[in-house]
């Protein structure tokens, strides 16, 4: 078995309205906070027979089913 995390946010040219509340609440507070993203993470365990099997297997998954290509990213990180 092998585990992904799968951080998915907004792209760049992407209004991220969410991002802009949390944003402009942290300035509020008196935080100097440059910038706001907010997205997604989602842990995956996949049963393969090696690595590459479910590398392919996650990024499958996340390209059609997890994350929106239109208006999101995502990447890929192999956890312990």
């Amino acid at each position: 078995m092998f585990k992904f995390g799968i951080r998915i946010l907004p792209r760049p040219e992407v209004l991220d309205t969410q991002g802009r509340a949390v944003e402009a609440t942290l300035k509020s507070l008196g935080h100097s906070v440059l910038e706001t993203k907010v997205g997604r993470y989602v842990q995956l365990s996949i049963e393969a027979k090696d690595i590459a099997q479910a590398q392919a297997t996650a990024k499958k998954v996340s390209e059609e089913v997890l994350c929106n290509m239109l208006i999101e990213n995502f990447e890929i990180e192999v956890l312990k």
